[in-house]
């Protein structure tokens, strides 16, 4: 059940951070200054949160779900 949350998610995760980071694009390629500065901090911040939503977080529920013992989750 784990396994199947994560490949599901994955991909909505990946297509809205994706959207979101075009736009980041658009906005570094034609605006100057400060909108060029936020688009960069925007492009940075879809990057770890990719990183964060999809691996990291799998690794530490991993972690727990093994070190407990869990063979069958509840819901």
């Amino acid at each position: 059940a784990i396994e199947a949350g994560y490949d599901r998610a994955f991909t909505t995760i990946v297509d809205s951070q994706l959207t979101t980071a075009i736009a980041g694009l658009v906005l570094w390629q034609y605006g100057s200054g400060p909108i060029r500065g936020f688009a960069i901090t925007l492009l940075i911040g879809i990057a770890t949160s990719i990183f964060t939503a999809v691996f990291a977080t799998r690794v530490f529920f991993d972690f727990q779900a093994n070190r407990r013992g869990f063979d069958r989750v509840s819901i």
